[in-house]
């Protein structure tokens, strides 16, 4: 591995992205999938390598882990959390990672997939690595650096602080969850275990990005009923949900209120599937936007929406179901603004530019923020992520790793 990573960073990526740990969204089970915990395992062996005493996976695949303090101050716990799984986006199955060290600026055509070309002129990213190493999946797969990027840089971070005792800090937990990207990530944290008075997700972009702030997100189904019969004696009987469920796809707005259409500060209503038969069928949508107020009012226009196509079908009936996913962290937050501040001062340590920008998603975070964890989300480096682009720079995820190692610093500090 090139000598350029200080920490490991790198070493342990590659490593990492190598173990399958795709996540399952149809799944009911804790993890979504058995092979996530293969990986967990990894983690908490390779913690007790380096000292970490009570490095566990718990039966959910969890890894807890405690850096004990090593200051006569009363330091608040610190929690660094990432999470093992990839996104169902794209295969994680067989990855491939390739180290490109200093990259020359060229188009990169991925060797297994020569069709899938990685270029500056799609990423202007990739510009400011010129001369630096950046590392790829071979063309057939995602990365994985979301969030295996964040998991290498906390272990890079606690395998450092215990090689080097003379780094004054307080209590430092780490949390490895699984199941984040199928929105499951918190489910089965146990908090009392965890003891941490404050939290931060490693799960961003670009280095110098802070985000204290998320989407709030529900979810909504629809349950159509139609009416059933053989299709061969239907006339004038059966009335087909299939059909019901299209028109009220068709009858949403073409050039707003979608992902593909939004931006910025903007909310939007995604549908995420349809399935069922003609005497039923499910459609499951996803709601975003900042406010609540803001998903209150999305949801009563896609209701109203729904509620019109209804009406030219008598006979027929719907169900309309609203599920609460995750609200936005900055509530949270904004009522211990020290949290951030802190971060703010490790990235000026560090020479980063902090750019602030709302996460038009959620994170880990997001949740646990609201379970008496706040918790904002710090850079890792990871670019067009759950995609086969999907690619990082070495030198950005050991710059987390020393930002981290001054984040710690900085609230023995000023404790």
């Amino acid at each position: 591995m090139n000598a350029k990573s200080k920490y490991g960073t790198a070493e342990r990526l590659m490593r990492y992205v190598q173990t399958d740990t795709q996540s399952d969204p149809e799944s009911n089970t804790y993890p979504t999938t058995e092979k996530q915990k293969n990986l967990s395992l990894m983690l908490a062996d390779e913690l007790k390598g380096v000292g970490i005493a009570d490095a566990h996976m718990d039966e959910y695949g969890y890894v807890y882990a405690t850096i004990p303090s090593n200051s006569s101050k009363d330091v608040p716990v610190v929690c660094f959390c990432s999470h093992v799984d990839t996104a169902p986006d794209c295969s994680g199955t067989n990855v491939k990672p390739l180290l490109h060290e200093n990259y020359d600026g060229s188009d990169i055509k991925l060797p297994d997939d020569t069709t899938q070309i990685i270029s500056a002129a799609k990423y202007s990213y990739l510009n400011k690595h010129i001369g630096k190493d950046i590392i790829t999946a071979s063309g057939r797969t995602l990365l994985g650096a979301d969030d295996k990027a964040g998991v290498s840089i906390i272990m890079s971070t606690a395998a450092y602080l215990m090689q080097h005792p003379e780094i004054k800090h307080g209590a430092i937990k780490l949390l490895f969850t699984p199941d984040e990207e199928v929105g499951k990530g918190t489910a089965k944290v146990n908090m009392q275990k965890l003891g941490a008075a404050v939290g931060y997700t490693l799960d961003g972009g670009e280095p110098g990005t802070l985000e204290d702030e998320t989407f709030s997100a529900d979810g909504v189904k629809m349950i159509i009923h139609g009416v059933s019969a053989h299709p061969g004696y239907a006339k004038n009987t059966m009335i087909n949900a299939v059909k019901i469920a299209a028109a009220i796809i068709d009858a949403l707005p073409k050039q707003e209120w979608s992902p593909e259409t939004t931006e910025k500060r903007e909310g939007f209503v995604h549908p995420l599937s349809i399935n069922g038969i003609a005497e039923k069928v499910n459609i499951d949508f996803i709601v975003r936007d900042f406010t609540v107020s803001g998903l209150q009012q999305h949801e009563a226009r896609l209701k109203t929406i729904a509620e019109g196509i209804m009406k030219q079908y008598p006979g027929c009936s719907m169900e309309f179901i609203v599920t609460e996913q995750y609200r936005n962290m900055k509530e949270v937050l904004d009522q211990r603004p020290q949290i951030v501040a802190h971060a703010e001062e490790a990235y000026k340590r560090c020479g980063f530019t902090i750019v602030k920008e709302p996460i038009r998603g959620g994170t880990d975070g997001s949740r646990l923020s609201y379970m008496g964890l706040p918790c904002p989300n710090l850079f890792t480096g990871m670019q067009a992520i759950h995609s086969k682009h999907e690619w990082i720079g070495v030198q950005d995820m050991e710059e987390a790793t020393r930002m981290l190692i001054e984040l710690v610093q900085v609230w023995e500090e000023k404790s």
